[in-house]
């Protein structure tokens, strides 16, 4: 059941498609107060537990800590930061009593979940405009899909999407792709797509390319998929300030940029220097800015991923004014250690700086509204642009498309991936334990930049990442310029990346399955265990193994330097194990805890008591994979529901299932 209650004037952020009634009478949980601001207050139980908040750090349960919903550009994704790329405000209450709760406002909220007060809920907004959605059900995973079914149905990929990719920036040239591509093909280790960063661009300046370095782009584009390789290149939020330059010419002579309180249109620097915002919050403006994708489509690319969309600010003018105005005074005086502090503080805060975000407007039916009131709606509507773009184009395909800055809702459009993490161990733990809070806010299609963005990564840190990115729907390998190579033929072994990867595409038929039959069903592909296994207490810590769709949990090796790991079982399960001869061994456990050993060429997953899983033989890209000739494993006289479409159009519709019998 659920109700909303609607407090002051809210902002309509199209997150919810089911038209529900508001409701008159007060929430019958905790206490709202709504004067100046919005305040919710709850009493937590001593044995409740939180769950939600979407891309956010920490823990599966999140109580004891503070979150902050205010998309940001850092890639510090260190224990004690309040806020990442996502605003995802939807948060599940389980334990002495049952509720969910869905806070849509499109400014800053901070969710104090037992920080401040161990055994206090607080949620705030700063302006009491809130429409509140309260969600009662049988239990946590019950509450979690009828959210998911007040929201909408979840962006479906085309099937190469589910293929391995491999990314970087500074790949400058063809020659470059040309590489990668080679090194995969010639050593055998499958690989769909190569991504294409910000150096494909002419100067930086979105749908162009490098005269130099890219001439004859369609060209190259089938010569690429002649290797059965699809390139995907980036697009930036900022249009670059140029004379000549089309995409910033029409922009402002249709005032579809973002403006200064005065009218001009808002500056402010990004990686071509002096950009305009498009307005992806005006309707015109977003119609526009989408379909602009077309330029890049009618040279045959099929997936895009959006960056750089909180948006994310270098500086602006006035930011560098005010530095250039301390810095004067600082030069012209003998400085204390706190002039020294202040002013080292004032450079690090000059990029994403909140006055900034305050200093400009969006166009809304009319209105002007200034961005920070609205600032988590950005990169949904930018990734909504280029959705509703690309089906102008061609209504019945599937493109690949994701973000790095989201808010619910922005599920319906595309996915995103979960920004710019480090080379770290603790990266990997984090990216397992943030895909089924993901989940619960319908952003089905995520991953992190396997091995790492930032710092350098190590070959066995690769090694166990790839190893749990075998099973995140988005499987890309992606690092930074002057960080160390880590492609997979960078290292001695190849072959143990090759075995790897090849697991992947041995269980993306049931990859894929899942994926389907939780987008269609409005379900979660990745749960925690505590979903399923409600009255196991040992389950409900447990936040470093996964269930996978219906039939699989995995326990992923996020240590360096062991040679396995403890796994708890919460009932009787059949491990099955690929070897690194390549072969597959198989053995029931009973519930309880064991040790597993797995090297870093294995992969070991436990199939469910009475269930029974798919795998292909091995394939260098999706499209050659053999779905016909697929063996079961697991216990026998069980059955496989298999869900399989041609992967590329919208007929996804159709009850496209097969029965698999394990016999």
């Amino acid at each position: 059941m659920i109700k909303k209650y609607v407090f002051g004037t809210p902002f309509e952020t199209e997150a919810v498609v089911v038209d529900i009634e508001k409701t008159e009478s007060n929430p019958k949980y905790g206490k709202v107060y709504c004067e100046q601001k919005f305040c919710f207050e709850y009493e937590m139980s001593k044995q409740d537990m939180i769950f939600g908040l979407g891309q956010n750090n920490r823990g599966i349960n999140k109580r004891g800590y503070i979150y902050i919903s205010n998309c940001t550009d850092d890639p510090e994704h260190t224990e004690h930061k309040t806020s990442l790329y996502g605003a995802h405000n939807f948060i599940v209450i389980s334990g002495k009593e049952n509720f969910g709760l869905f806070v849509d406002y499109p400014s800053s909220v901070c969710f104090d979940i037992g920080y401040t007060h161990s055994d206090k809920l607080k949620i705030e907004c700063e302006y009491c405009d809130v429409a509140l959605y309260v969600i009662e059900g049988e239990n946590t995973y019950d509450i979690v899909k009828q959210f998911r079914k007040l929201i909408g149905q979840s962006y479906i990929p085309p099937k190469f999407a589910f293929g391995y990719a491999q990314s970087r920036w500074g790949y400058k040239t063809k020659q470059d792709y040309r590489e990668v591509a080679k090194e995969y093909r010639n050593n055998h280790i499958p690989i769909d797509m190569v991504y294409m960063d910000i150096d494909y661009m002419q100067d930086f300046k979105d749908f162009t390319l490098n005269e130099q370095n890219f001439s004859d782009f369609e060209e190259f584009v089938k010569e690429m998929k002649q290797n059965n390789l699809r390139l995907i290149p980036i697009i930036d939020a900022g249009v670059k300030i140029e004379k000549g330059y089309s995409i910033y010419e029409e922009g402002v002579k249709n005032n579809y940029f973002c403006k200064r309180e005065d009218g001009s249109d808002f500056v402010a620097a990004v990686w071509p220097n002096d950009t305009h915002f498009p307005d992806v919050l005006n309707k015109e403006a977003r119609k526009w800015f989408g379909s602009k994708y077309k330029i890049l489509t009618d040279k045959g690319i099929e997936g895009f991923w959006n960056d750089m969309n909180e948006p994310a600010i270098f500086y602006t003018p006035e930011g560098i004014e005010r530095i250039k105005k301390d810095m004067k005074e600082f030069i012209e005086k003998q400085p204390s250690k706190e002039d020294t502090w202040f002013m080292r503080d004032n450079l690090r805060y000059l990029a994403n700086n909140p006055s900034d975000y305050r200093a400009f407007y969006h166009t809304i039916n009319g209105k002007k509204i200034r961005h920070d009131k609205v600032h988590n709606l950005y990169g949904y509507n930018m990734t909504r642009a280029a959705a509703e773009g690309l089906q102008e184009i061609d209504n019945n395909r599937r493109y690949l498309l994701f973000s790095r800055s989201s808010y619910i809702g922005m599920h319906r459009y595309g996915g995103i991936w979960t920004g710019d993490n480090m080379s770290w161990w603790s990266h990997l733990l984090l990216n397992i334990k943030m895909m089924p809070s993901l989940n619960m806010c319908g952003f089905l299609y995520t991953g992190a930049d396997i091995g790492g963005f930032g710092a350098d990564t190590t070959r066995e840190l690769l090694l166990r990442w790839l190893a749990f990115g075998i099973f995140t729907p988005l499987m890309r390998n992606h690092s930074a310029e002057g960080t160390r190579r880590q492609e997979c033929y960078q290292f001695e072994r190849i072959e143990e990346f090759k075995r790897l990867i090849e697991i992947r595409y041995r269980l993306i038929p049931y990859i894929y399955s899942e994926y389907m039959k939780a987008a269609l069903q409005y379900d979660m592909y990745f749960k925690p265990l505590s979903f399923v296994y409600q009255n196991d207490e040992i389950a409900k810590e447990i936040e470093d193994q996964l269930l996978i769709g219906n039939e699989i949990m995995i326990a992923p090796v996020y240590t360096q330097n062991v040679k396995g790991r403890c796994v708890y079982l919460p009932e009787e399960m059949m491990m099955i194990k690929f070897l690194s001869d390549g072969t597959i061994h198989t053995n029931v456990y009973q519930k309880g805890y064991h040790y597993i050993d797995i090297e870093l060429d294995e992969v070991a997953l436990f199939v469910r008591k009475g269930c029974c899983i798919p795998i292909a033989q091995a394939a260098e890209y999706v499209e050659q994979i053999d779905t016909e000739n697929m063996k079961l494993y697991g216990y026998k006289n069980s059955e496989y529901l298999l869900y399989d479409d041609d992967g590329i159009t919208k007929q996804y519709q159709q009850q496209n299932y097969k029965t698999m019998k394990y016999e």
